[in-house]
């Protein structure tokens, strides 16, 4: 069997935009998906992630992340997807609406979506949207990282503290769950993050690269040259 391919989080360039389901690229291979509230920090941990300081756009106004914004990776059919920011308080309740309706489009339609990174302020863990969307990811078995950002406004303790009880409030959820704890700027948590993409990413491809390469049959038991 062949080593899994997996690929480089810093290989990731923008790939396209869309506003709805209906525009997103053709459903293939894996994506993963960052989600969050607005100002949790889900922009600056794609680019740590990444380590592209400018791969998704930050902005304290409502812009780019208003769509589902695809990014590529140096693996085929491998995406990283970074969807709007819920609960800005600055748009309208109907704006608001239809990002949620969107957001709830992909999450329960898209079909190659494979596992989401939900994004939390550590300091303020598990809002109602929050917890509104870890139900729709349990009721999909979805599943979900959720990265406890600006770990490194508390401290050491108080973090652990509160990751632990976060892990208790999604202790006995369908579905499948993990935390850690990240900084973007500490550098904390990048690894962990990239180890759960990577859970996900490696398979692909695997199965048509085996049959392509495959055993020859009775190989191992062929006669020997005379």
């Amino acid at each position: 069997m062949n080593e899994p391919v997996l690929p480089s989080y810093q290989s990731a360039r923008f790939l396209t935009s869309a506003q709805h389901l209906g525009q997103c690229p053709p459903e293939s291979g894996c994506e993963i998906a960052f989600a969050g509230r607005s100002n949790a920090g889900k922009s600056s941990a794609i680019n740590a992630i990444t380590r592209n300081g400018g791969l998704a756009r930050s902005s304290k106004t409502p812009g780019r992340t208003q769509l589902i914004n695809f990014f590529s990776l140096n693996k085929a059919d491998c995406r990283l997807v970074d969807l709007p920011g819920y609960g800005y308080a600055k748009v309208s309740k109907e704006l608001q609406e239809r990002w949620q309706r969107d957001l709830h489009q992909y999450l329960e339609q898209r079909l190659c979506l494979h596992a989401l990174i939900l994004v939390m302020d550590i300091r303020h863990p598990l809002t109602p949207l929050d917890s509104q969307l870890v139900s729709w990811c349990s009721k999909r078995r979805l599943p979900t990282l959720i990265l406890l950002t600006k770990s490194d406004k508390l401290s050491r303790n108080a973090a652990r503290q509160t990751q632990l009880q976060v892990e208790k409030q999604l202790k006995g959820k369908p579905g499948h769950f993990k935390t850690a704890l990240f900084s973007a700027t500490g550098k904390i948590g990048i690894e962990a993050a990239q180890a759960f993409m990577d859970e996900f990413f490696a398979p692909i491809g695997q199965q048509s690269s085996e049959l392509t390469n495959p055993t020859e049959p009775g190989a191992d038991n062929a006669p020997d040259a005379p």
